[in-house]
């Protein structure tokens, strides 16, 4: 597989992403802070296998956003694919879960960009579902093309073990033990995971998005992901 270091403003010229896209203000760089996530997932590769539970973060001193903030985990073990879950509450069982056609460690170097943008468009035409039920979806990473996932209509083993174990987590990132670690780890490496709360955005029946809160306060979202329909 290619690698997938790209512009996150190459091919992003679907109108419905488009209008739904931020401005990226341009400012003056800004000293790096030990409380990002998207800086602690891309650490992932030096850390080692007696590090569990990596990184976790404090509960802050002020609320981020109010309750209805959706949360966003990205995990996955480091030689196999990545998977996004998405949900309400960290509490409640994911309402949307897709492996995406991207190897966990392409993922990380995406990562080096500082901003990453993951499209998923539904080709159906039929609009008889809610956006987030279609199954089949085109991946997009900062605007290139990796291919087709479908959407689980369950949870598998690993999936669910993931979910159980950060159900206390509302942001962070690290490692976690796997269900069978010592032949998993040999195999696929170990399993890794950030975990955010997002500001959703619906622009439309066919279109939404999802922009990462910044647990350090830092301007701009840094990790976003569109959902779009075609019309």
């Amino acid at each position: 597989m290619p690698t997938l270091h790209s512009s996150p403003y190459l091919q992003m010229d679907n109108p419905a992403i488009l209008s739904l896209l931020r401005p990226t203000p341009r400012e003056k760089p800004r000293k790096s802070s030990s409380g990002g996530l998207m800086r602690m997932f891309k650490l992932f590769p030096m850390l080692t296998s007696g590090c569990k539970m990596v990184a976790l973060l404090g509960r802050p001193r002020k609320p981020l956003l109010k309750d209805s903030a959706t949360t966003g985990t990205i995990f996955g073990y480091r030689k196999g694919r990545v998977c996004l879950a998405i949900q309400d509450d960290p509490h409640c069982v994911p309402m949307f879960v897709i492996e995406l056609p991207m190897l966990t460690s392409l993922l990380q170097k995406e990562m080096a960009s500082d901003i990453v943008r993951i499209a998923l468009e539904s080709e159906t035409k039929t609009h008889k579902k809610k956006l987030l039920e279609e199954f089949v979806w085109a991946v997009y990473c900062n605007g290139r093309k990796v291919g087709y996932s479908i959407r689980r209509k369950q949870l598998s083993e690993d999936e669910l073990h993931v979910m159980q174990l950060l159900r206390g987590v509302s942001m962070g990132a690290g490692v976690l033990p796997s269900p069978n670690e010592k032949e998993t780890v040999m195999s696929d490496g170990e399993l890794t995971y950030m975990r955010a709360r997002f500001e959703r955005v619906v622009g439309s029946k066919d279109s939404e998005a999802l922009y990462m809160i910044n647990p350090d306060g830092a301007p701009g979202p840094e990790l976003s992901i569109f959902f779009v329909r075609a019309r």
